[in-house]
């Protein structure tokens, strides 16, 4: 009799580690999932080249973004600098590749866009007709343009700003950003990194895309940014499947 009870509660435990494993398996394959963009995606990683020296410490997570992203995914890589677009890697199915492209921002004044939203307009230029799948552009900014003054008309509301989102709207381009200030006078000044980030939710907003930013001082890291930006990937282009 002893033996029998103590056959079932070997097996009992057994089968409770197994259930308990298989459990653990499912859950991290569900994280693994939900960390991972599930439809091949068109997309433009620009970075405005004049943000704080902060940002540099980010190239890490944005590797890991793009080396993650699905096969058949198409990335290209440029920068916002002194009034042009570096274009550091054109559109290319090698990931590893567009992601090793990725350069520490030069963080100075000397490579201040006239605003970014010029350049913005360029790369949706690079954009190819005959893509099928979805397009995207991200963009590393700090959204400021001034085009127009410093003052709170223009906050959101610039012909370039204009432009850009007639010019993504055409295209079928979705643009989602992510806040960070730059050496100028979005690190110094709360005012204008409150208009900087109302630019990007704008053009964001109206383009089908998402603004990501937290706070307007200091800097908080791309981790939970992009975890963010990979969740509304996900629901926005989910397959029927």
């Amino acid at each position: 009799m002893f033996r029998r009870i103590s056959a079932f509660l070997i097996a009992s435990i057994f089968m409770s580690m197994s259930l308990g494993a298989s459990s653990i398996a499912n859950a991290e394959t569900k994280d693994s999932d939900a960390a991972r963009v599930r439809e091949p995606l068109n997309i433009a990683i620009l970075i405005q080249d004049d943000l704080t020296s902060q940002v540099g410490n980010e190239l890490g997570v944005t590797r890991d973004f793009i080396r993650s992203l699905p096969n058949g995914s198409r990335v290209m890589i440029g920068y916002i600098t002194a009034g042009t677009l570096q274009v550091r890697q054109p559109f290319t199915t090698d990931l590893p590749r567009a992601a090793n492209s990725l350069r520490i921002p030069i963080a100075s004044t000397s490579a201040s866009a006239y605003n970014p939203y010029v350049e913005v307009i360029e790369a949706l230029k690079k954009f190819a007709a005959n893509w099928k799948g979805p397009n995207a552009v991200l963009l590393i900014s700090d959204g400021l343009d001034t085009s127009r003054g410093f003052d709170v008309d223009s906050a959101g509301h610039t012909v370039d700003i204009d432009r850009a989102i007639k010019e993504a709207n055409r295209r079928d381009v979705a643009i989602f950003s992510f806040y960070a200030p730059s050496v100028g006078l979005t690190s110094r000044s709360f005012l204008a990194a409150s208009y900087g980030q109302s630019s990007l939710n704008r053009v964001s907003n109206e383009t089908g895309g998402k603004a990501f930013f937290q706070g307007t001082t200091g800097f908080v890291t791309f981790d939970s940014y992009f975890s963010r930006l990979r969740e509304q990937l996900n629901r926005q282009y989910a397959t029927a499947s």
